[in-house]
């Protein structure tokens, strides 16, 4: 996937930057391929929200740009801007709260503020872009290793399972579930892929099946309820999911309806893997219990994509994410590698 989701366009190459943040508005696809330019800290966190930018990894970079975006538009001395900097990220932490990608990058603005007090303003300002800049140059290369390991896992001929989307549109580019898929077809293999529709937002019917379909990859789009019956049928060879947080002990939270699909393929024999960057592991939550969950507006259920499909006054139940629990899971797989139970060691090894 080599689209860019979002980045950074400068206006100038050297001195104080203006610039601004270019995304792919995601509530267009699959039927509109719109970009979003903005100068506005206030309209980042409005995209977080409203998941014109999603996926984990994405948002983190949004954050990140966010914050660079807000210290622009201001002036004043440096201490000001680096004040600036941090309300900004507390701001922008209030857009989502489940996945750790965005904490993180926030977090790291934050420290690169605080670094560059003593510099003039003008510096303030550049190493704020060049920071938020580097967070998506990274998290594209991540992504690429992500990719070149999880590939050794899948043969030639082999059919894999996605749930909502973890491909380029969820990252910086190229993906994290589907990175092998790719990286599986540079080296020749042919590898088909299931996509669950992904009530209710239908990540994976809008955004999965959209972007597998540009790369000339073999996509068939499922209903989530009929995921069982492929993995019965002998027609899944691996299932492979993103995730948003990643506790200490394995537990990994995903998009609403991850687990269940975990415990198909567990019923099955499939293996279930969980792919994602080392900014997604939080080790400070030792299990999934300790997982924030958001909880989205039940009109997304009960009026999707404008149309009433429940009547009016019912009640409606609608987490974003459930947590799927270390014990279903083969593999977890970052760009440092692969780990594998017991999670407790593995993931603080490959994290050094």
């Amino acid at each position: 996937m080599h689209l860019r989701t979002i980045e950074w366009i400068s206006d100038h190459d050297t001195g104080p930057v203006p610039g601004r943040v270019r995304f792919i508005d995601q509530t267009r696809l699959p039927l509109d391929l719109v970009y979003v330019e903005s100068v506005d800290v206030r309209e980042i966190w409005q995209a977080i929200k409203t998941l014109q930018v999603r996926g984990a990894p994405a948002i983190g970079v949004a954050g990140a740009m966010g914050v660079a975006v807000a210290v622009q538009a201001a002036t004043g001395t440096a201490g000001e801007l680096v004040r600036v900097a941090h309300e900004a990220a507390d701001y922008l932490a209030t857009s989502r709260p489940t996945a750790a990608n965005l904490f993180w990058a926030l977090d790291r603005m934050k420290k690169k503020a605080a670094a560059l007090a003593h510099q003039p303003a003008d510096a303030v300002k550049r190493g704020l872009v060049d920071e938020a800049m580097g967070i998506r140059d990274e998290d594209a290369a991540k992504c690429h290793a992500i990719g070149r390991h999880g590939a050794t896992l899948l043969k030639h001929g082999q059919t894999v399972l996605t749930h909502c989307n973890a491909g380029g549109l969820a990252t910086a580019e190229y993906g994290t579930a589907l990175a092998p898929v790719y990286v599986a077809k540079e080296q020749g293999k042919t590898i088909r892929v299931f996509a669950d529709e992904t009530r209710p937002l239908l990540q994976g019917a809008r955004l999965t099946a959209w972007e597998l379909l540009q790369e000339g990859i073999d996509v068939t789009l499922i209903c989530d309820n009929t995921a069982a019956q492929v993995m019965k049928e002998g027609r899944v060879d691996a299932v492979l999911v993103g995730s948003d947080r990643i506790a200490a002990n394995g537990d990994a939270a995903n998009k609403i309806g991850t687990y269940g699909l975990a415990l198909a393929a567990h019923a099955h024999g499939v293996p279930f893997y969980v792919l994602a960057p080392t900014t997604t592991f939080d080790l400070s939550i030792e299990s999934g219990d300790g997982i924030p969950i958001e909880h989205r507006d039940g009109t997304e259920v009960t009026h999707g994509f404008g149309r009433q499909t429940a009547p009016d006054g019912v009640q409606v139940y609608s987490p974003a994410f459930d947590v799927t629990p270390a014990k279903l899971i083969a593999a977890i797989v970052c760009e440092n590698g692969i780990a594998r139970p017991p999670y407790k060691e593995s993931l603080r090894k490959l994290l050094g």
